[in-house]
C-alpha cells in the first residue's frame, strides 16, 4: 500500500511540476509577446514623431531664412543706393533708406539667426534618427528574447505555435536605408 501511495504521490508531484512548468512558460511567453508588441509600437511612435516634427521644423527654418533674406536684400539695396548716389540729396535719401531698412529689420527680427536655426534643425534630425535606431534595436532585442523563449526545448512542447508564432526582427523597407531628404528650395 505504501508503494502505491508513493507511486501515486510521485505521479501527482510530476503532474504538478509539469503543470507549473507549463503555467510559467505560458505566462512568460505572454509577457514576452506583449513586450514585442509594445516595442513595435514604440518604433511606430518614433516614426510618427519624425513625420510630425521634421516638416514643421523645416518650414520654420525656411520661414526664418526667407525673413532674413528679405532683410538683407533691403539693406543691400539701400547700400547700393548710397554707392550710386551722385548728389548729396540722393546720398541723404539712400542713407535714410538704409536706416529705415535696418530699423525695420531689427524690429521684425532683432537678430539674424538662420545659422542657429539650421543647427537646431540638424540637431533635431540627428536626435530623431538616433531615437528610431534605439527603438528598432529595442524591438529586435524583444523579438530575440521572445523567439528564444518559445523555441526552447520544453517551451516548444508546451506552447501552441499558432498562439505563440515566431516573430520577425525589424526588416527595413527597400530604400529606407536612405534618410528622408531635407529640401530648403522654395516651391513655387
Amino acid at each position: 500500500m505504501k508503494k502505491v501511495l508513493l507511486i501515486v504521490g510521485g505521479l501527482l508531484l510530476l503532474v504538478f511540476i509539469i503543470f507549473m512548468m507549463y503555467r510559467s512558460s505560458y505566462n512568460n511567453a505572454i509577457k514576452l509577446q506583449e513586450t514585442v508588441d509594445q516595442k513595435w509600437g514604440d518604433v511606430g511612435a518614433t516614426y510618427q514623431r519624425r513625420a510630425d516634427l521634421i516638416p514643421q521644423l523645416v518650414e520654420t527654418v525656411k520661414g526664418a531664412a526667407a525673413n532674413e533674406r528679405g532683410i538683407l536684400t533691403q539693406v543691400t539695396e539701400a547700400r547700393a543706393g548710397i554707392v550710386k548716389a551722385k548728389t548729396p540729396e540722393e546720398m541723404d535719401m539712400a542713407g535714410k533708406k538704409i536706416n529705415t531698412a535696418i530699423n525695420l529689420a531689427f524690429e521684425a527680427y532683432p537678430q539674424i539667426r538662420s545659422t542657429e536655426n539650421f543647427q537646431g534643425l540638424q540637431t533635431q534630425l540627428e536626435g530623431t534618427e538616433n531615437r528610431i535606431a534605439i527603438a528598432r534595436k529595442d524591438y529586435n532585442q524583444a523579438v530575440k528574447d521572445y523567439n528564444s523563449h518559445i523555441r526552447g526545448f520544453f517551451n516548444s512542447m508546451f506552447l501552441n505555435s499558432e498562439t505563440f508564432a515566431k516573430k520577425d526582427v525589424f526588416k527595413e523597407s527597400p530604400g529606407s536605408e536612405k534618410a528622408p531628404a531635407v529640401d530648403f528650395k522654395e516651391k513655387h
